[in-house]
């Protein structure tokens, strides 16, 4: 019975049914195909990520520089930059009114690259300066190790 059947399978496939499967130079050439892929698609990716997180940290600072404002009518003033920003997410020690949280969650006081957002103030031109240094973490700097800022 079963030598029947492998011999019907061999009639109908030409092959035996326990040879059936990929051979190494078909995997091969398919894993060729996907490294060749993923060589010409990768940098793009890359690229599109490297915007993706330049325009989040100018999103991320925009919301900081809008909490700060919301600080500043609760209390009368922007924080000292001793206290920084993480005034924005829990209380000051000092006795200020504060109404917040102004952020709803602390990591938004970090840029897309993991480092803290630097805060000053006063800054440059009366507002406090709330920016990051980019991916390099060095002044100066284009795509995605450009300096960001609120002004």
């Amino acid at each position: 019975m079963v030598l029947s059947r492998i011999n019907l399978t061999r009639a109908r496939s030409g092959r035996l049914a326990f040879e059936a499967g990929f051979t190494l130079l078909e995997l091969l050439v398919v894993l060729g195909i996907i490294a060749l892929l993923a060589t010409v698609a990768g940098p793009q990716v890359l690229r599109y990520l490297g915007k993706a997180r330049v325009d989040t940290a100018k999103a991320q600072i925009s919301a900081i520089s809008t909490a700060l404002e919301l600080y500043a009518l609760d209390t009368g003033s922007f924080p000292p930059q001793e206290l920084g920003l993480s005034v924005l997410v829990q209380p000051p020690q000092n006795g200020v009114t504060w109404h917040g949280p102004y952020l709803k969650r602390a990591e938004g006081l970090t840029d897309p690259w993991g480092r803290p957002y630097s805060y000053k103030f006063p800054g440059h031109q009366g507002p406090p300066d709330v920016f990051t240094l980019g991916r390099d973490n060095a002044p100066g700097g284009t795509g995605e190790d450009q300096d960001l800022a609120n002004n």
